[in-house]
């Protein structure tokens, strides 16, 4: 290859050459945009045992696209487009009985990779750019060799289950050359006129899955050989991808269901039988008519950062304000939650569902001492209710082995041969009811909470009558069976961890939050519902159980006794990623500074000590963000979200990057905006609470709050200046802001503007 080429991929002179000609180009303000190829470690290295994560790769750089069943990362590359493709339910895995962290417990998984390489490949490209849009949730990769220019187009279409990617050429015939599907298991592909076909079995579980990739060219023509389709002298042409196993989210047939041929014949024929032009319609209505819903306004970026591709760009925004790019990683969050976790999908894990490895970090789990539910904190607030369904039908499947876990264990075991009731879980969770690592047990009741907030939000009483409140009961009636009586009447839990250091022991303040909440939440719940006997006894149950203390230096306790001597614990210098016993702060609501001022201030005294460096990572800046605005500061919010844009807390596609990459991040931050300009967790809609001096002129649209209320706000030199409130259930709510306070009372489907007197 010619020094020329050399010296644009690995950003030289033709680099900054491409750099000024995309500057021109004036991306959308919700693009990633860049003016270079991904880089990645050729091929899908790693094992389950021996996990191997390049510090360039996929993950880090590729454009991600997803419609819940199969994702891709987009690399890029003119000389040889890879794109790595990944499933929601290829894993490796099985129920693992024991609880063991080992091969049983299984790992998330690639699918594989699409290669395309060029017939004539050229080395002297020119005004390259790649891109991926939020609102239209399309990557784009464009160049030129010569006069001729080349775009290709990749999006993941979820009423269609394919995934669709068409090159076209400006000059005849420009869109020659070989396209191949390399399976992640090495599962020969065969290839039979304009279609491949790879069909294989994971050799522990049995589990079976199926890729088929459909060619259609226009102009030239096509042949198959050797498991490839080969392209000569096409004008374009479209490719379609349709993926599936056999999982099933059914227990009693140990989670397999059909063979996925079937299914993925259907949608591929279907797909081709539609043109490219309405599978580009339907996908992006579809998406839009999630995305949309919600919008951001934090005033103008400067041309000057407008001009930077994002990799660069998001440097220069830690340390100087860039509110166009703050407004996209917020909207982040939702496209990526929208691309991986929709209804029939599997939650998503700690990579969503893209992959490039077969040795996925952490095994691409679902970490349930907050992870899990980080995953989620966006979709009640950020408008995307839907994309929480997973999450419930996921518990769903997996409760028998929770409860079976919790019977096989000795340490849970009842005095006086009391029967067990409930479940708990470890920190560790595979899609086959597999567990692995410590026992994280209050988790059951820190999913409880996305339940009722689900129902919170929402106000569907049958789904809170037959899928909610029976989980919070359930629980409850765990927590009824375990909690400990001090001599003085409290209750506490016992045995506890405060995730993800410290001892193991009674009243932990983690521990003792998440009961608080769940019995709050549940006897709530049961007061909807009619079940008052229920309610009174949760109610005095939750009166009884041990608030947390308030330390020697004004630091709100993480364990009931003070670590004075114990080293990094309740000591200033503790710098741990995890800020657990502040559950109560966010996302729980037991510790306020209008309801809890002393508790709260302790908790920013805590909050403050944990610091910026050290252990550190992108998800905990994210949840600090979030901590900080329910502490009702914006400054210190906002400091912490400008973190994520570090070269330590985010990879160049801003993917959080741990490292190595997790999504939780990319989920927290989504979560953390909203509250810094709505909080409703007190019963009362609060406007504007954590308003940055960053953002003085802004708006913002789409915003739920709980009680079945979206508001839309719009703020002028820091001050409330307009907006609109909608009630989809048509209840009484409390408006505040800035000491005022304004009642309401909706019918359904009513609006009204905000009144003028909060002003």
């Amino acid at each position: 290859m010619s020094l020329r080429f050399w010296a644009f991929f690995l950003g030289g002179v033709a680099g900054f050459a491409n750099f000024a000609m995309a500057a021109l180009a004036d991306p959308s303000p919700l693009a990633l945009w860049y003016d270079k190829p991904a880089q990645s470690k050729p091929g899908i290295s790693g094992t389950p045992s021996q996990p191997e994560v390049p510090a360039r790769s996929g993950l880090s750089e590729g454009l991600p696209i997803g419609n819940c069943g199969i994702s891709g990362l987009v690399m890029g590359v003119p000389s040889k487009e890879q794109v790595f493709l990944g499933k929601d339910s290829q894993w490796y895995g099985t129920s693992n009985p024991t609880g063991e962290y080992t091969w049983k417990f299984g790992s998330f998984q690639s699918l594989g990779q699409i290669l395309f390489t060029p017939e004539k490949p050229d080395d002297a490209v020119t005004e390259y750019r790649r891109e991926l849009n939020l609102d239209t949730a399309t990557a784009r990769v464009s160049y030129k060799i010569g006069e001729n220019s080349y775009q290709r187009e990749f999006f993941a279409s979820h009423p269609a289950g394919v995934m669709v990617f068409r090159f076209t050429a400006s000059g005849p015939g420009g869109c020659g050359g070989t396209l191949e599907f390399v399976d992640g298991h090495n599962t020969p592909a065969k290839a039979a006129g304009n279609r491949i076909t790879c069909a294989g079995t994971l050799s522990d579980n049995g589990r079976r899955y199926e890729t088929q990739v459909l060619v259609q060219p226009e102009g030239g023509s096509i042949e198959a050989a050797d498991g490839k389709l080969i392209l000569h002298g096409c004008d374009s042409f479209v490719v379609l991808i349709a993926a599936g196993t056999d999982y099933a989210p059914d227990p009693a047939k140990d989670f397999h269901g059909q063979d996925p041929h079937g299914e993925v014949t259907r949608q591929i024929d279907a797909a081709a039988a539609t043109s490219y032009e309405a599978l580009r319609k339907a996908h992006q209505d579809d998406f839009l008519s999630l995305f949309g819903r919600v919008t951001y306004d934090f005033g103008p970026s400067t041309p000057e950062q407008k001009a930077l591709p994002t990799d660069l760009r998001k440097l220069q925004a830690a340390e100087t304000v860039d509110p166009e790019l703050e407004v996209l990683l917020a909207q982040y969050g939702r496209y990526l939650l929208i691309s991986c976790s929709r209804p029939g999908s599997l939650p998503a894990n700690l990579q969503g569902i893209w992959s490039d490895s077969n040795a996925a970090a952490w095994c691409g789990d679902y970490h349930a001492n907050i992870n899990l539910q980080m995953n989620y904190w966006p979709a009640e607030p950020g408008n995307l209710a839907e994309c929480a369904v997973p999450l419930f039908n996921y518990i769903d499947s997996q409760l028998p082995f929770w409860r079976k876990a919790v019977i096989g264990d000795p340490a849970m075991a009842l005095p006086d041969g009391q029967p067990l009731r409930g479940f708990a879980l470890r920190v560790s969770l595979n899609p086959f009811g597999g567990m692995g690592w410590n026992w994280d047990v209050t988790a059951n009741g820190w999913l409880a909470l996305h339940f009722w907030e689900h129902y919170a939000f929402g106000g569907d009483r049958k789904w809170l009558a037959e899928v909610g409140y029976p989980y919070m009961k359930e629980v409850c009636q765990f927590w009824e069976d375990h909690l400990k009586a001090l001599p003085d009447g409290r209750l506490v839990v016992p045995n506890a961890w405060s995730p993800e250091h410290g001892p193991v022991e009674d009243g932990v303040s983690y521990a003792q939050e998440i009961v608080w909440d769940l019995f709050t939440n549940t006897a709530q719940a049961a007061t909807l519902l009619g079940d008052a006997d229920e309610a009174q006894k949760l109610t005095a149950l939750r009166d009884k159980v041990a608030t947390p203390g308030i330390g020697s230096w004004g630091q709100l306790l993480e364990w009931m006794k003070e670590k004075k001597n114990a080293g990094e614990l309740d000591t200033r210098e503790d710098h741990h990623r995890h800020t657990s016993h502040l559950f109560a702060v966010y996302p729980g609501h037991q510790i306020s500074p209008a309801e809890t001022p002393e508790l709260a201030k302790a908790a920013a005294v805590s909050l403050a000590a944990r610091g910026d460096s050290g252990d550190v990572r992108e998800w905990s800046f994210a949840w600090r963000t979030a901590l900080w605005a329910r502490l009702l500061d914006g400054e210190k919010a906002h400091a912490q979200f400008q973190q994520l844009f570090s070269a330590r807390n985010t990879c160049l596609n801003l993917f959080g990057f741990h490292p190595p990459m997790q999504i939780d991040g990319n989920f927290g931050i989504a979560a953390a905006i909203p509250e810094m300009l709505l909080q409703s967790q007190s019963g009362d809609l609060v406007l504007l609470p954590a308003l940055p001096s960053a953002w003085p002129t802004g708006s913002a649209t789409g915003l739920r709050a709980r009680g079945g209320f979206e508001v839309d706000l719009q703020w002028k030199e820091g001050r409330l200046t307009g907006g609109t409130i909608r009630s989809t259930w048509g209840t009484a709510c409390r408006l505040r802001y800035a000491g005022a306070t304004i009642d309401l009372h909706l019918l359904p489907g009513q609006s009204r503007s905000l009144p003028s007197s909060l002003f």
